[in-house]
């Protein structure tokens, strides 16, 4: 063995941090009609007839629920999208998004 052995770089190599995620909250109000409410879900969020149902009474008992987890780009745009269709319609339908902890 040599006086002046070398041990091999070794390189540190950065992590990518994930994305933080949000999440899409359904707010409860009394005007907007529950079919509305589950053809909404149904179509910006993509969820079956029992899935958005079920997101729609758990809203209505509990004032709020959970709708998805998104990255922060994808929540505000499928809040978004929801909000408009149901100004478009005259409801007060109403979807808002928060930073999941």
């Amino acid at each position: 063995m040599s006086p002046t052995t070398t041990l091999p770089k070794t390189e540190a190599k950065p992590r990518t941090e994930r994305p933080k995620l949000w999440k899409v909250i359904l707010l409860n109000d009394d005007f907007t009609p529950r079919d509305f409410v589950v053809t909404v879900l149904r179509r910006v969020f993509r969820m079956t007839e029992a899935e958005a149902l079920g997101v729609m009474l758990t809203a209505h008992r509990r004032g709020a629920c959970v709708v998805a987890v998104f990255t922060r780009e994808v929540a505000e745009t499928k809040c978004a999208q929801g909000n408009d269709a149901g100004r478009q319609a005259g409801y007060p339908l109403a979807f808002t998004a928060e930073r999941e902890d």
